[in-house]
Formats: structure tokens, C-alpha cells, sequence
């Protein structure tokens, strides 16, 4: 029996956190919502007060400073926490957000938008990462996966709501009643994660570490890490190929065709309604479908569709393709971010998610320069061809990343460990050199006592050096010269969302990301 004594140890804590995942993936529902009425208060605002320059200069004084500080993002969550972060950032963002509705209802001009764009930008940037590192506290192993899932439905119905609502609020007011709804949002979106957030605990920092160092840690991550790096690989080449043949080449598409342009609506509709679908599916079903299906035969499926979407003489036929592709991406989005959150470890998941997160937003202006370009040699459906051709490079990537190892789930190595005697013979030879018996050589780890991912390294007498090359030091420890977030995979491994775009609010919004660009 144990003695009466001892402390009893403490309960594990559940594998789903079912009561944190709601007020997270409400809270958030909350915070894109109102992004969305923001968003489309601040262009149309825009467009009125300064035409093209106008829009344009909001639509940079957002994205650049966001962009920007992503960078920085990831090392901040890493060293700060996210709970310090995201409490900061959101209540910078709602005052931000109440002193700009009082700015503009005074002040008709274009510069009040600029700066609100600049600092929106700013701490959606900063905080991003820390909000995509959330999930992986409240859900584990499979159950991530549904988690994920549901974020991703989330993120499809934000646009939904938002923005018919932002733009009624631009017709019947005034910019500064966007302004207000929007704080509102980022106010219960803060209190939500006052209660998200309760009880995490702010990581010890080292007196050295260098926030300009700590900045490259995605960087390192992808060197290191095969197996992220094909996943960032795989993320990577099909938001290239996907980006410009819904928010450009169908509208010209159609136009070429001589079809009415409520296809371009019924087209984007019909592959949002796939996705969504496939988001509310995953919630359910996503920890009984092997990961092999949900990220590689989907993302080979995706590609296969965007490849025939160019050849299709029919707008039906092409609304039903649209569906399929949308049914798809609900799978594989997920399943891509979710293999980057379980393969991170902990203290180096915020670098993880904003080189996700910087892919994502780094592909749209590379693809839609560079396949608009090329459809001026080629023509639009050559180059849409072309897209589809680069989409079959995801599930390829995926596929090789699934065979490389998995740093963070492989068993400690303990092997030349010489066993501990007492006889004072070789078997001594760890044990003091005055004939003390060595320290015991502590018990292997069984797969009961084994922990998930997020475990700390197996701790051992100091005695005995550790294993070189553990799974433990390989994917947790702090490392100075390349570190370690990996993407590790298993059996059940994890998902990737898109942060929708506002041209075509229905295409890859089904990853978990930063909330999207307030212009």
C-alpha cells in the first residue's frame, strides 16, 4: 500500500478540454465576424474617400505591418505565453478600435483609416501566433483533429455572417458604427479568453535569449525538422496553385465563356458550401479517418479538380467540381495545421504557426502576380492548367512527410547504458570511485506511462548522462543552434486551415489562423 504519507499523484488532465474548446472556437467566431464587418466598412469607406489610392493605401497600411510583425509573433508567444500575449493584444485592439469609431465620426478624412489600419494590423500580427497555439492545450492526440475541424467550420461561417452585416452597417450609418460592433467583438472575444487561458502558465526565459534570434525559430524549425518542412512544403504549393484561379481567373474565366456572372457567385458558393460541410463532418468523424485520406488522397483530389475546373465546358458541371474541391479542402486543411501543432513542441509552437501562418499570407501576391502574368503568354485556361499541375506537389509533399520520422513520439534511447552492480566491478563504473554503488539506472518508460507530446524530457540521475539523440531532447529542448518545432504525425495527427481571403471569402478559410485582416 502507499504510505498514508505520500502525496497521491495527480489526475491527468483530460485528452479534450470540451468547455475551453467552445468559448475558444466561440470567442473567435465573435472576433472574424466582426474582422469581416470591418473589413468590408473600411474598403467601401475607403473607395469613397480616395478611389483606388485610397483603398489601396488602408489595404497596405494593414497587411505590411501584420505581415511584419508575424515575424516576431511566433517568438513572442514562445517566450511570453500565449495567455500574456493574447490578454495584451485584444485589449490594445478593442481600445484601438473604440478610439478610432470617436476618431471618424468627427474627423472625415482618409489618414484616421491609415492609422487604424496600422495598428489593427500591428496586433493582429503580434497575437496571431499565440492564437494559433491555443488549440493544442485543450485537445489531444485525435481529438485535435475534431477541434480543429470545428475552427475551420468557424472560420467558414464568419464570412457568411460578416459581411452582409458590415456592409448593411455602411448603408444605413456610418464607419464609425462598424467601428463600434467590431470593438464589441474584440471585447467578447477578451473575456472569453480571460477564461480560455486560465491556469497557463508563463514559460521561464532565459536571461540570454535574444528576441531577434528567437525570430528565425520557424526559420530553424523547417532546417531541422524534415518532416515540417515537407509539410510546410505541401501547405505551401496548394495555397500557391489555389489562390489565383478563384480570385482571378474565374471571373475572367467566365467572362471568356460569355456566361452571366452570377456563375462566379454560384461557384465560389458551392465550393464554400463543400468545405463547410466537410468542416462540420470532421468534428465528428475526423479521428476515424486515417490521416493517409485526409491529407494526401484529399489534397490529390483537390488537385485533380482544380485541373479539371479549367477544362469544363459547362457552368453546372463546374459548380459540381467547385463542391467536390470544397468537400475536400474541408479534410485537408485541417489535417494539415493539426500536423503542425502536434509535431511543435510546446515552447516553440508560436514560431511553428507563423511560418504557417506567414505562407499562407506570402502566396497571394506571389500567385496572383505570378499566374496573372503568365496568362498573357498562355491564356487563363493554360495557366489554370499549370495551377493544377503545382497542386498535385501538395499531396506528394504530404506523402513524404509522412514517412519521415517522428522526433517527438520515438521511445528514449537508452541503449550502452552499462546495467548498475553492486559488486564494485565494471559495473560500477558510473558509481562514486570510492567503492559507493552506483545510482539505479531508472526503469524504461512503458507505453502506459508514456505522455503525450507535450510531455517534458524523461528525467534522469544526474549521475547518467542523458541518451544522446532522445525524442524528448530532440523535440523539446531549447535548442542554440536550430530548434526544434517539428511536425510530428502519427495516427492521429493534425490539420491545416487557410485564413480566407476577402475576394473569395469561400476558398481555403479552413485552417486556423490568425483572425483575418481588419482592411
Amino acid at each position: 500500500m502507499r504510505p498514508s504519507s505520500e502525496p497521491a499523484e495527480p489526475a491527468a488532465p483530460p485528452m479534450v478540454q470540451w468547455d475551453r474548446v467552445g468559448f475558444l472556437v466561440g470567442g473567435q467566431a465573435l472576433a472574424q465576424g466582426g474582422s469581416f464587418i470591418l473589413i468590408i466598412a473600411m474598403t467601401w469607406t475607403a473607395v469613397q474617400l480616395g478611389g483606388t489610392a485610397g483603398v489601396s493605401a488602408v489595404l497596405l497600411a494593414s497587411s505590411l505591418p501584420r505581415a511584419l510583425m508575424l515575424i516576431f509573433g511566433g517568438a513572442v508567444a514562445d517566450m511570453l505565453g500565449p495567455r500574456f500575449v493574447l490578454l495584451r493584444t485584444t485589449a490594445a485592439r478593442a481600445v484601438v478600435l473604440f478610439a478610432g469609431a470617436l476618431l471618424v465620426f468627427s474627423v472625415d478624412a482618409l489618414w484616421p483609416l491609415v492609422v487604424i489600419a496600422i495598428l489593427e494590423g500591428s496586433l493582429l500580427g503580434l497575437g496571431g501566433p499565440a492564437s494559433s497555439s491555443l488549440m493544442p492545450h485543450f485537445a489531444k492526440k485525435e481529438h485535435l483533429a475534431r477541434a480543429n475541424s470545428l475552427y475551420a467550420m468557424v472560420v467558414r461561417l464568419a464570412p457568411i455572417a460578416g459581411a452582409p452585416l458590415g456592409a448593411l452597417l455602411i448603408a444605413t450609418g456610418h464607419l464609425g458604427h462598424a467601428l463600434l460592433v467590431t470593438a464589441g467583438t474584440c471585447t467578447a472575444w477578451l473575456l472569453c479568453l480571460l477564461y480560455v487561458t486560465r491556469g497557463l502558465e508563463r514559460p521561464d526565459r532565459d536571461a540570454d535569449e535574444s528576441m531577434v534570434r528567437r525570430s528565425a525559430d520557424g526559420i530553424r524549425l523547417l532546417v531541422r525538422l524534415p518532416r515540417l518542412r515537407w509539410m510546410f512544403v505541401a501547405a505551401f504549393t496548394l495555397d500557391l496553385a489555389f489562390n489565383w484561379p478563384l480570385e482571378v481567373a474565374l471571373p475572367l474565366l467566365v467572362s471568356e465563356r460569355g456566361w452571366n456572372v452570377s456563375v462566379v457567385g454560384a461557384v465560389i458558393a458551392a465550393f464554400g458550401a463543400g468545405a463547410l460541410v466537410a468542416s462540420a463532418l470532421g468534428v465528428v468523424l475526423a479521428h476515424r479517418v486515417p490521416l493517409f485520406a485526409r491529407l494526401v488522397v484529399t489534397g490529390t483530389g483537390i488537385a485533380a479538380g482544380i485541373l479539371t475546373m479549367a477544362l469544363l465546358p459547362s457552368a453546372v458541371g463546374l459548380g459540381i467540381v467547385a463542391c467536390l474541391v470544397g468537400l475536400l479542402s474541408g479534410f485537408n486543411g485541417p489535417a494539415i495545421v493539426t500536423v503542425y501543432q502536434q509535431a511543435a513542441p510546446p515552447d516553440r509552437m508560436g514560431a511553428a504557426m507563423s511560418t504557417l501562418a506567414l505562407a499562407g499570407i506570402g502566396t497571394a501576391p506571389v500567385s496572383i502576380a505570378l499566374f496573372s502574368s503568365l496568362s498573357l503568354l498562355f491564356g487563363v485556361s493554360a495557366t489554370w492548367v499549370l495551377c493544377g499541375l503545382i497542386a498535385f506537389v501538395s499531396p506528394v509533399a504530404a506523402f513524404v512527410a509522412l514517412r519521415k520520422p517522428e522526433p517527438g513520439r520515438q521511445e528514449p534511447e537508452v541503449a550502452d547504458a552499462p546495467p548498475a552492480t553492486g559488486d564494485g566491478g565494471d559495473g560500477d563504473r558510473d558509481g562514486d570511485r570510492d567503492g559507493r554503488p552506483a545510482a539505479a539506472v531508472p526503469a524504461p518508460r512503458t507505453a502506459a506511462s508514456a505522455q503525450t507530446r507535450s510531455e517534458l524530457p524523461v528525467e534522469r540521475p544526474e549521475r547518467f548522462p542523458a541518451a544522446v539523440g532522445t525524442a524528448a531532447d530532440r523535440g523539446t529542448a531549447p535548442l542554440t543552434d536550430g530548434l526544434p518545432v517539428g511536425v510530428a504525425h502519427d495516427a492521429h495527427t493534425a490539420e491545416v486551415n487557410h485564413s480566407p481571403a476577402l475576394a473569395a471569402s469561400a476558398a481555403r478559410a479552413d485552417v486556423p489562423r490568425p483572425a483575418p485582416t481588419s482592411v
